[in-house]
C-alpha cells in the first residue's frame, strides 16, 4: 500500500527564488573570507606551508611532509591543488591568495552540487506533493526547484559552514567532492554519463583528500540504495539499467578505496568516545550549533515522512541524504577532528531540512522567523558596536574588552570595508521587510532569514573585524616579533613547534628551519614554551642560552622561546 505524501504544496507556493538574487546571495557568502585574510592557525597555516614546500620541491608530491614531518591531515589532492595554483599564477599575485582561488571554486561547487542534488531528489515520484482533486498542486519541476532553493538556503544558514568552508584545508576539498558525489547519486535516475562521472570524481576526490573511509561507506550504502530503488519518473522500472548502475557505483567505490590504499592514505583514527558527561555534552553542543538550523528541520522531515521512510519501497529523496548524514554524524563521534568530519554532513542535512518546508505549520514558520530575526540582528548589532568602540573608544566597555583580549592591537580604518558592511546591513533590513510583506506563499520563505542572517554576520566579520581577526587568529605578529630579534634572518633550529607555527615561520618569515640536532648547526633555536614559559625538559642548557620569550598576542599556547647558541 502506498501511503500518501505529507507535502501539500500549491503551484503558487512552488515559485522559485529569482536566479540573479540567488547568485548574488551566494557570491556575498563565498567571497568574504577569501580576500584580505592571512592564513589562520593552525590547520589553515599548515596546509599553506605544505603547498609552498611542494612548489619549491622541498617535499615529495606523493608523500607530502612539512619539514620532513608527516602531516596531521594525510591527504594529497588538496595540497596538489594549492601547489598547482602557485605554479601557474603570475608572480605579482600573493601566493597565500592564489591558493584560495581554487578553494573558493570548491565551495562554489559544494553549493551548486547541493542545489542540483536536491533538485533531482525533489523530482522523484515519492517526493511529490499531494495531487489535488481539481488541480492546482505544484508541478514536479517547479516543486523540485523550490526544494533545491530551500536546501541551498539551509546549507548557507548552517553556522558551522562559515569558517571551515573558507579555509584552504583538506576539509573544504572533502566538502566539495562530497557534494559532487551527492549530486551524482541524486541525478542518476535521470541521466547517466554526468552523474556517473560525478560519482567517480566525488569518491576519488574524497579518498585523495583524506576521507577514504567515508568515501567507501558512502559509496557502499548509496550503491545498495540505488539497487533497491525500483522507481523512475516514468513509473516504469528498468531493472537491468538500475542493476548496472548500482554495481557500477560499488565498483567505483572499490576503486576509490584501492587508490587510497595504494597511496597509503588510509589512517585509522577511530576512537570511541569516553563515557563521561563532559565528552557527550561536548558532542551534543557541537551537533546543535554546528548544524543549526538544519538539524531540527531534518529531524522533523524524518518524522513527518516516516511512512515513506519505513515503507518497503525505497524513498530515494529520504534514504540517500539520511544515509550520508547518518554515517557522517556517527563518524563524528569516533574521530579527533569532529567538526571537520561533521562538515561533510551539511549538504545532506540541508536537503533533509528542505523537505520539512512543505509540512511546517504557520506557527512554526513564524517562530523560526522571529528567532532568526532577533538572533542575527543581535549578532550584527554587537559586531557594529565593537567596531565603533575599536575606532572611537565609545562605548568604553567593548573597547576595554578588545584591549584586554588583543593587547597591542591597533585598529585600522577601511572605507571599502565600511561601505560593504553598510550595504550588507541595509540589505538585511530590506530582506526582513520583504519577508514580512511579500511572497508569503513561497515554500522556501522560512529559510530566507536564517540564510540571510548567517551571510550578513559572516560578511560583517570579514570586513569590519578582519584586522582584529588577522591579529588574533594569524601568525604574522608572532613571526614579525621573532624575525626582528634574529634579523638578518637565517638558519634556525626548532624543537616541539606545531606544524602551523613551522609553516608560518617558513612562509611569512622566510626562515630556514631545521629540526634540533645533538650538535647545534644553527645559531638560533625556536622551541615550544612550557608551563610558565619554562624551557623544554629535553633541551641541553649547556648549548643554548634563552634570549627572550616571544608571545603570541592572543594565544599563549602559540608562544615560543627564542634561544641563541652559547
Amino acid at each position: 500500500m502506498n501511503h500518501p505524501t505529507p507535502a501539500i504544496v500549491t503551484q503558487a507556493a512552488a515559485r522559485r527564488l529569482p536566479r540573479l538574487a540567488l547568485v548574488l546571495f551566494c557570491m556575498a557568502y563565498v567571497l568574504p573570507g577569501f580576500f584580505g585574510r592571512d592564513a589562520w592557525k593552525s590547520v589553515d597555516m599548515a596546509s599553506l606551508g605544505v603547498m609552498a614546500e611542494l612548489l619549491q620541491d622541498a617535499t615529495s608530491w606523493w608523500m607530502p611532509t612539512l619539514m620532513g614531518v608527516p602531516l596531521e591531515n594525510p591527504a594529497l589532492l588538496p595540497y596538489w591543488i594549492g601547489g598547482w595554483a602557485m605554479q601557474i599564477a603570475p608572480g605579482w599575485i600573493a601566493p597565500d591568495f592564489v591558493v584560495r582561488i581554487p578553494y573558493g571554486l570548491l565551495l562554489t561547487l559544494a553549493l551548486v552540487a547541493t542545489w542540483y542534488g536536491t533538485y533531482y531528489l525533489g523530482r522523484s515520484p515519492k517526493a511529490q506533493p499531494v495531487a489535488f482533486a481539481f488541480g492546482g498542486e505544484a508541478l514536479p519541476k517547479d516543486y523540485a526547484r523550490a526544494m533545491a532553493d530551500g536546501a541551498l538556503l539551509a546549507l548557507i544558514a548552517c553556522l558551522g559552514l562559515a569558517q571551515l568552508s573558507h579555509e584552504t584545508t583538506p576539509a573544504l576539498a572533502q566538502l566539495g567532492f562530497a557534494a559532487l558525489f551527492f549530486y551524482g547519486i541524486a541525478a542518476l535516475p535521470y541521466h547517466r554519463a554526468a552523474p556517473m562521472a560525478a560519482i567517480a570524481s566525488g569518491l576519488a576526490g574524497m579518498a585523495l583528500s583524506g576521507a577514504p573511509a567515508m568515501a567507501v561507506l558512502w559509496g557502499l550504502g548509496s550503491g545498495v540504495i540505488h539497487l533497491l530503488d525500483r522507481t523512475r519518473e516514468s513509473d516504469s522500472p528498468q531493472t537491468d539499467t538500475i542493476t548496472l548502475e548500482g554495481w557500477g557505483i560499488l565498483l567505483l567505490t572499490a576503486g576509490a578505496g584501492s587508490i587510497a590504499a595504494a597511496l597509503h592514505l588510509w589512517r585509522w583514527k577511530i576512537a570511541l568516545p569516553e563515557a563521561t558527561w563532559a565528552d557527550w555534552n561536548g558532542y551534543a553542543q557541537l551537533l546543535i550549533w554546528f548544524t543549526w538550523p538544519a538539524w531540527p528541520l531534518a529531524l522533523w522531515t524524518l518524522w513527518r515522512w516516516r511512512r515513506q521512510l519505513l515503507n518497503r519501497h525505497i524513498s530515494r529523496h529520504l534514504a540517500v541524504p539520511a544515509w550520508l548524514s547518518g554515517v557522517t554524524v556517527a563518524a563524528t563521534l569516533t574521530t579527533g577532528s569532529s567538526d571537520r568530519t561533521l562538515l561533510l554532513a551539511l549538504p545532506s542535512l540541508a536537503t533533509l531540512a528542505a523537505f520539512a518546508l512543505p509540512t511546517l505549520k504557520r506557527q512554526v514558520a513564524a517562530l523560526i522567523d522571529w528567532f532568526t530575526l532577533l538572533f542575527f540582528s543581535g549578532c550584527a548589532f554587537i559586531i557594529w558596536v565593537v567596531w565603533i568602540a575599536m575606532h572611537t573608544g565609545i562605548p568604553s566597555q567593548p573597547a576595554a574588552n578588545v584591549a584586554r583580549l588583543a593587547p597591542g592591537f591597533v585598529s585600522s580604518f577601511s572605507l571599502l570595508s565600511l561601505a560593504i558592511a553598510l550595504a550588507a546591513t541595509l540589505m538585511w533590513a530590506w530582506l526582513v521587510h520583504w519577508r514580512v510583506g511579500r511572497h508569503r506563499a513561497a515554500i522556501w520563505k522560512s529559510l530566507v532569514l536564517p540564510a540571510g542572517g548567517a551571510a550578513l554576520c559572516w560578511l560583517l566579520l570579514m570586513t569590519l573585524w578582519m584586522p582584529l581577526l588577522n591579529y588574533a587568529q594569524g601568525y604574522k605578529v608572532l613571526v614579525e616579533r621573532t624575525v626582528s630579534q634574529i634579523a638578518p634572518a637565517g638558519c634556525v633550529e626548532t624543537l616541539g613547534l606545531g606544524q602551523g607555527q613551522i609553516a608560518a615561520f617558513q612562509f611569512y618569515g622566510n626562515l630556514q628551519l631545521k629540526p634540533m640536532q645533538k650538535t647545534p648547526g644553527c645559531p638560533w633555536l625556536l622551541a615550544e614554551s612550557g608551563a610558565d614559559m619554562a624551557p623544554p625538559a629535553s633541551l641541553d642548557n649547556s648549548q643554548w642560552n634563552l634570549l627572550v620569550p616571544i608571545n603570541h598576542p592572543t594565544d599563549g599556547n602559540q608562544s615560543v622561546l627564542l634561544f641563541r647558541q652559547r
